[in-house]
């Protein structure tokens, strides 16, 4: 995670921003007086705030573990999608 000062990001809010989004990369913004934030791109919040929601639940999220060592474990199924 990249980091820049209040004062960096304000100079170059545009250049952070962009750069933020393009490279999927947060940017911590830490402050003299205060708690550090992060910059995320919307993209990225959103994708955060779905994981969360699907490993809330403790069953749900044994059985997406489970299906993920499924898959490492080479029990994956390939399927064709005709549109």
């Amino acid at each position: 995670m990249k980091t820049l000062t209040y004062s960096e990001v304000r100079q170059n809010l545009t250049a952070a921003m962009n750069e933020t989004v393009d490279d999927r990369i947060p940017i911590l913004i830490t402050r003299q007086k205060g708690t550090a934030c992060v910059l995320l791109s919307l993209d990225e919040y959103q994708s955060l705030e779905e994981t969360a929601y699907l490993m809330r639940s403790p069953n749900n999220a044994r059985r997406l573990m489970d299906s993920i060592d499924e898959l490492n474990a080479g029990k994956g199924l390939k399927k064709e999608i005709n549109e």
